[in-house]
């Protein structure tokens, strides 16, 4: 492998200690023309694709150390068969997330023979009995997304006492020692950024509203923790009133305009831990009558109907995107796993931070801005973190994997 095909790859599809032994060992052996003609292309990188493409920053700016999973016990001749047991496709960032998944295994044919796909449609129950059921089938690995962190604990940790070794993507369960590793995008960082985000915007002083995703959820719930170490910070930030909305844009605009019918124009703040539930906030206050300008500052990430809708009505946000193509580094890592090659016991994926013009704050500044982006072309549903190849369209992408 030369040295641009492995730099040319996004860091976000490899873990980024797998791949510093494969960059170390191409360095040495190309030549230096070779080496030098790569330099050039790296650094000329910032000027055609806008945006944050480095290491994973929570991953480098970590105080402590990154411990690595010697997974050697695991490591198996393939080809394999992964069982991946997803939450649900209830919304648009799950639906990337499973297409990135389902397009990964894709590109592994040569090492993976079936991938075996369940869907909990969010219901812990029924995921608890996916996850048996593909026990059942013989998997050598699975991969999970779990509904809820306490109620999949026990099932995750059985399957782990029966040698099959777990990967948790998106979502963990609560006992660390029940999976191998999880791969992620920092949910303390991007809490504490988006709540930093919106306080410095007030000016340290105001009433907000908190618009979580679903309760129990490993994500929301540590966001929520997020938020609050820094709102101790801001004795004048008040908040109103917090309510979990299901990462459900409905439900996003039904909690909405409850709180403005309450509280009004008291509201200085919405943050929403998702464009989700953060657009059909946005669709409530357009309901209740709130002209381009008037608008409070807002936060939310992952689907561009939000950022479209922040262009449209002058709306000052911030999003700070939560990866789909973490689902293409789950398969990778499961493989990681299989092969014996040590992992890390958190798997960073890079996010993007997003502002709208002018929005920027002395602790949080954008990566890029709204309409570097997304377009207001793009489809709305489309998750513009997502790793797929160009052009990726949710409603007609139909990723091939060997089932």
């Amino acid at each position: 492998m030369s040295v641009k095909s492995i730099l040319d790859q996004k860091i976000s599809r490899k873990s980024f200690i797998r791949g510093m032994p494969a960059v170390a060992a191409a360095i040495a052996a190309a030549p230096a023309i070779q080496i030098a003609q790569t330099s050039a292309a790296v650094a000329a990188e910032p000027e055609t694709k806008p945006g944050y493409y480095g290491a994973p920053r929570t991953w480098m700016w970590n105080p402590n150390a990154n411990t690595m999973v010697d997974t050697s016990k695991w490591k198996k001749d393939g080809p394999y068969t992964i069982g991946f047991s997803n939450a649900s496709i209830s919304n648009a960032w799950r639906v990337a997330f499973q297409h990135g998944v389902l397009w990964s295994a894709g590109q592994h044919r040569d090492e993976i023979a079936h991938l075996l796909v369940t869907d909990a449609n969010d219901d812990p129950s029924k995921q608890i009995a996916d996850i048996q059921d593909l026990i059942s089938q013989g998997v050598d690995i699975l991969l999970i997304a779990a509904s809820t962190e306490d109620a999949l604990d026990s099932v995750v940790g059985r399957a782990m006492e029966q040698d099959i070794p777990v990967v948790m993507v998106d979502r963990k369960v609560k006992t660390a020692s029940n999976y191998i590793t999880y791969v992620t995008a920092s949910d303390w960082a991007l809490g504490r950024l988006e709540a930093q985000w919106l306080c410095e915007t007030l000016g340290g002083k105001g009433n907000i509203v908190m618009l979580p995703g679903i309760a129990g959820s490993s994500v929301a719930e540590i966001r929520i923790k997020a938020n609050e170490e820094v709102f101790s910070k801001f004795p004048e930030i008040k908040v109103l009133e917090k309510q979990y909305c299901d990462w459900n844009p409905a439900t996003g605009k039904s909690v909405m305009a409850a709180l403005i019918q309450k509280h009004g124009k008291n509201i200085n703040g919405v943050l929403a831990d998702s464009a989700l539930q953060g657009y059909g906030a946005i669709e409530a206050f357009l309901d209740a009558g709130y002209k381009a300008g008037e608008f409070p500052p807002m936060t939310g990430g992952d689907v561009a109907r939000m950022y479209q809708l922040a262009n449209q009505h002058n709306i000052k946000m911030v999003g700070i995107d939560y990866p789909t193509s973490m689902g293409i580094t789950g398969i990778e890592t499961a493989l990681d796993v299989l092969k014996g090659i040590s992992v890390p016991d958190k798997v960073e994926v890079s996010f993007q931070v997003v502002t709208s013009p002018g929005a920027d704050t002395v602790s949080v500044k954008g990566d890029r801005h709204l309409l570097d982006h997304v377009s207001m072309d793009d489809p709305g549903d489309l998750s513009p973190s997502n790793g797929l190849p160009a052009g990726y369209n949710p409603s007609t992408f139909n990723p091939d994997y060997p089932k």
